[in-house]
């Protein structure tokens, strides 16, 4: 085998691997950042309200969970 291909082969490879462990470092991370800062839901919102001091409707929580929803 020629010194070419036994270099592309070594790089590809290295490329392979590189790219399998970034994947499962940054799959770590994401999954870190979500326990740490959960997707806001309608316990918060309701927390939320109440410490503006009102009480909040059902209604009123499902309409700003629904547009949250619409925004992303």
């Amino acid at each position: 085998m020629s010194a070419f291909w036994s270099s592309l082969l070594w790089f590809i490879l290295g490329g392979v691997v590189g790219a399998i462990i970034s994947f499962y470092f940054t799959k770590k991370n994401f999954e870190k950042q979500l326990k740490e800062n959960p997707p806001v839901n309608e316990k918060m919102i309701r927390a939320m309200f109440m410490q503006m001091g009102r009480k909040p409707s059902e209604a009123q929580i499902k309409a700003v969970m629904r547009s949250m929803n619409q925004q992303k």
